[in-house]
């Protein structure tokens, strides 16, 4: 059955209801925090003030790893952790995620001795959920696999797996689970405020984003997941708190297939910032980032900067025989990482551990910051784990390490481009014989269908045409100029299906093409 938006917000405003867990956040951390309550039994409601994954959880590199420079820093715990999260994920949603392979090229023996080494170790820490033995590879098979790789001083490679996604498919299908297990997600409904009896936390205020109409609700423990956006409810809570999260931005750019023509991923260990640059195959483009610049600043629409836009072309320059330049960009989109807040002046966000961490305010509220999407399934357990034990409910085990996300299928024809619905593409299809204008593409340079469009808002909450051409469908992240000539005809289908008028066409169409502009690089100023 379709999802009822309707039934949905009844529930939100039924008085008589008391909340086990309220979850202000939609992104990664919060999904799964939600899929991991319903699951166990407790009445879960998770409210998100935009979209799910609108922010950081939608921009990532779209990969599902254990973190290759982590285990550089000697932060094996986490990288132990994060390997054992990437094999659960494979197995729980292998519609969204993949083994891929990744080609680190040596130009210097000492990089061949230490990253061969390095990744015998990154296999061992995965043990039997492992994705594929890594080994050392010659300058012959490394431009076999590369033909678009620099040859110039080029000596060999080191070959090793890890896994890519796409992100925010996967926060829609975590959605999707949360609400079959019994809970209740909603997205464009914002937290306000905070209610409290006796200095303890006994629920939110919060209000509709669409309609106006605002809410309390009642609840035995508050969850605060909301990413860069932590201190503003931990300042709702105490008045006047420091700072928690420093943002820091990493921008991708996106280009065509032909700048890598590779199944193979390529993985530059150190750049002159002393991070990783990635370029990853990805729906039949390359996207390449990322950069790490501390911001003080955060938004739900962070724009690159000029400098990380320079530094990816230069440092993929290289590396590749054809170096990218501005008008080669597709699109280019920026994310913001919650990152704790450094102590000193000088600390450097790429050294700041990505270990998540739990803090349980005197009010009783829980704030999780930190983590990566690969941790996400448990960043859910433990914070769920600590809601038992800060708001005394019934103590149940964990059962999402083998729990089907929405739309788990064990093989997928990844050349057809709806494999990302996974179990659900055979009834997308169904649905696109109710109209034979919802079969054709939106866009000559992109595959996505008027159906997929009907599919999203009926089946996925998408609600605005952002929501559609950025999360549902990734027009916008694989071809930004593309989207945005697709724009009316997803607002029109919208518009039908949602019983808008002409005037909200109009709005929904003038908002994307705003929010699209900062993922066009035009000339340089």
């Amino acid at each position: 059955m379709p999802i009822q938006r309707e039934a949905l917000l009844q529930q939100l405003g039924d008085q008589e209801i008391t909340w086990d867990l309220i979850i202000a956040g939609g992104g990664a951390t919060g999904l799964g925090i939600a899929v991991d309550a319903a699951s166990r039994g407790f009445k879960t409601l998770l409210l998100e003030q935009s979209d799910f994954a609108k922010g950081t959880s939608s921009r990532s590199t779209k990969l599902v790893h254990g973190g290759v420079r982590y285990l550089a820093q000697g932060n094996i715990g986490l990288v132990r952790e994060a390997l054992r999260e990437r094999g659960i994920l494979l197995q729980n949603a292998p519609h969204l995620v993949k083994n891929e392979s990744f080609i680190i090229p040596n130009y210097g023996w000492r990089g061949a001795v230490l990253y061969t080494i390095g990744l015998k170790m990154y296999d061992l820490l995965a043990g039997r959920l492992g994705f594929g033995r890594s080994r050392y590879i010659s300058r012959k098979e490394v431009i076999r696999r590369l033909p678009n790789i620099q040859q110039a001083g080029l000596l060999s490679g080191v070959l090793y797996q890890d896994g890519q996604f796409d992100d925010a498919r996967l926060a829609v299908n975590l959605a999707q689970t949360a609400l079959e297990q019994g809970a209740v997600c909603l997205n464009y409904i914002r937290v306000t405020g905070l209610k409290k009896d006796k200095n303890r936390i006994s629920g939110i205020s919060a209000r509709d984003m669409e309609t106006g109409v605002s809410y309390s609700v009642n609840g035995k423990i508050v969850i605060n997941a909301t990413g860069v956006f932590v201190d503003e409810l931990l300042r709702m809570d105490q008045p006047g708190s420091g700072t928690m999260v420093k943002p820091s931005q990493g921008i991708h750019l996106v280009l065509d297939r032909s700048f890598l023509q590779s199944e193979d991923a390529m993985m530059i260990p150190k750049t002159e910032d002393g991070r990783v640059l990635f370029a990853v195959p990805w729906h039949n483009k390359i996207v390449v980032g990322t950069t790490d610049t501390p911001l003080d600043e955060h938004s739900l629409e962070p724009v690159a900067l000029e400098e990380e836009v320079q530094f990816i072309l230069r440092t993929a320059g290289k590396y590749l025989v054809r170096g990218p330049r501005r008008e080669d960009v597709l699109s280019v989109y920026a994310g913001l990482r919650p990152l704790a807040a450094p102590k000193t002046e000088n600390a450097r966000t790429k050294e700041i551990s990505r270990r998540h961490k739990l803090i349980v305010s005197p009010s009783g509220m829980i704030t999780i910051t930190g983590g990566k999407w690969t941790t996400y399934r448990k960043m859910g357990e433990d914070t769920v784990n600590q809601a038992i034990r800060t708001a005394g409910l019934p103590l149940r085990n964990c059962i999402t390490k083998s729990l089907p996300v929405h739309g788990h299928q064990a093989e997928v024809d990844r050349r057809d481009h709806l494999f990302v619905y996974g179990s659900d593409a055979d009834s997308l299809r169904e649905l696109a014989n109710e109209n034979a204008t919802w079969k054709n593409p939106l866009h000559p340079a992109l595959e996505y269908t008027g159906a997929e469009v009907i599919w999203a808002v009926r089946e996925e909450m998408a609600r605005t045409v952002d929501d559609v051409l950025a999360r549902r469908t990734r027009a916008l992240l694989l071809n930004a100029r593309a989207a945005i000539d697709m724009a009316p005809a997803v607002a029109r289908l919208m518009a039908a299906e949602l019983k808008r008028d002409g005037e909200w066409e109009e709005e929904q169409i003038a908002s994307f093409r705003k929010i699209a502009e900062g993922y066009l690089l035009g000339s340089k100023k």
